[in-house]
């Protein structure tokens, strides 16, 4: 995944994670971000998608507990 064009999965989870962030106000987790989002892959996808999305600058996590 490039910093210049990121998958249209990683775009939704993004913009799902954000909208919801600032809406709650809380940290966002993997679960929670799939129903979210309404994609039908794994929690464990999302947190590599996230994990990535973290790689590029796009979030950042105080700890890996953060959600």
């Amino acid at each position: 995944m490039s910093k210049d064009k990121i998958s249209e999965r990683a775009q939704i989870l993004l913009k799902a994670l954000v909208e919801r962030h600032i809406r709650d106000g809380q940290p966002v987790g993997s679960r929670t971000l799939r129903e979210e989002a309404g994609l039908p892959v794994s929690a464990a996808t999302i947190r590599n998608v996230m994990s990535d999305l973290e790689e590029l600058g796009y979030l950042h996590s105080p700890h890996t507990s953060a959600g």
